[in-house]
């Protein structure tokens, strides 16, 4: 059965049935797919029915050991509650389901909430950013916290190094550089809100970083041409994934900025682009002309008819808008179908850099196209330029230059 008004609804879900088809039919599913989420639907409804329950019954206790039986039944397919995530949304969305009891808060999940609030209103950080503290913020207090409770009182600098030498050994400078940014910021959160008596984040040295060390690295045009011509142009997939990459290469996008992209941000008659950038910082660039036609081109063929919304988005249903973790995901699949190593989103970002410099362009002209808050940001592609450089070499003493 492929033909989602071939399905017939019993029980509580029953009046619901046409509102459930449109739904799915707004979200993208084909008639296949909506099909086989419509009787996982009438699967639920007359398993509600056998209990007595109505559609103000349907808690998310009740979900969950509706798919605890279907998994005790051995099923290996749509056995979690996450398959009925868009039924769920629909009930709620019109009111339909009970209003769930308030969870009660441990003492950890309160000192959280207010760290996450001290980290947006009072320093301002992105979504983002948050969430990554909050993330390694969880993880220390629950090292330091042996007896289970997400604690202050166990924080000390002893801990602090503890954390960070487990968390940080073999991993990358910039890595524990990350890491233990954030865990001074909770730190210093604790000492403000006076639950440590010492400021231990003046305690906590960084990790060796040396600036502009190391060279930026780029792919070559013969490797960017190989990944833009590993899109097959013909499908959506591929007229998605070529804009993408024309953006990642030609503004120097990062994969955060690229997902987040509107479909409101393309400046359809002035060839400019609105890029949501760190820091919540908004910035319109000129669009070029190739970037801009494969934009129209994906727009035009590929992009899923919804009016608004995100720019780039999914080619399956639901149709929601891509992730940072997913245009990453394009490149790596662009690599592996040119047949070249993988390489991240953000080195196509250097190879723009890179790209203008080789052309001419004057490092503030490249700091205003990457967006970067700081001139001294942008001067490790000074030494991109290798020919440039080697202008400034002196001879090595007691030998040939």
């Amino acid at each position: 059965m492929n033909d989602p008004l071939r399905v017939r609804f019993s029980g509580p879900l029953a009046a619901h049935a046409d509102g459930l088809r449109e739904e799915l039919t707004a979200r993208g599913y084909t008639p296949g797919s909506a099909a086989l989420q419509l009787q996982l639907a009438v699967q639920l409804s007359r398993w509600m029915q056998a209990r007595g329950l109505g559609v103000d019954g349907l808690t998310a206790g009740r979900v969950r050991d509706f798919f605890a039986q279907r998994r005790a039944r051995g099923l290996k397919w749509q056995v979690s509650p996450q398959a009925l995530s868009w039924l769920t949304d629909y009930l709620a969305a019109r009111g339909l389901l009970p209003v769930p009891e308030p969870a009660t808060e441990s003492p950890g999940d309160v000192l959280l909430a207010r760290y996450r609030r001290y980290l947006v209103q009072e320093r301002g950080l992105a979504e983002q950013t948050t969430t990554r503290y909050l993330r390694v913020a969880r993880r220390f207090l629950t090292a330091c916290s042996p007896g289970g409770d997400l604690v202050a009182d166990s924080v000390t600098a002893a801990a602090a190094f503890g954390f960070l030498t487990a968390e940080c050994g073999g991993k990358s400078s910039g890595w524990a550089g990350c890491v233990t940014v954030a865990v001074r910021s909770l730190l210093r959160f604790l000492h403000l809100n006076g639950l440590i008596a010492r400021p231990l984040a003046q305690a906590v040295p960084m990790p060796a970083q040396w600036r502009l060390a190391a060279l930026p690295k780029t792919v070559g045009p013969g490797v960017l041409a190989a990944l833009l011509d590993s899109c097959d142009r013909g499908a959506a997939a591929g007229r998605r994934d070529y804009a993408v990459l024309l953006l990642l290469s030609r503004l120097g996008l990062r994969a955060g900025e690229a997902a987040a992209l509107q479909l409101c941000d393309v400046g359809w008659r002035d060839g400019t682009l609105r890029v949501r950038g760190k820091g919540s910082r908004i910035d319109v660039l000129p669009l070029p002309a190739d970037a801009g036609e494969a934009i129209a081109d994906y727009v035009r063929r590929g992009r899923p008819r919804q009016a608004g919304g995100p720019l780039f988005r999914r080619i399956g249903a639901p149709h929601g808008g891509l992730e940072p973790s997913s245009v990453t995901g394009i490149v790596y699949r662009a690599c592996d179908r040119a047949g070249l190593p993988r390489t991240g989103a953000h080195r196509l970002r250097h190879t723009a850099a890179a790209t203008m410099l080789g052309g001419g362009a004057s490092l503030p002209q490249i700091a205003q196209v990457l967006r970067h808050a700081s001139l001294a940001t942008t001067a490790i592609y000074a030494k991109a330029d290798r020919q440039a450089l080697a202008a400034l070499a002196r001879p090595w003493p007691g030998g040939a230059a």
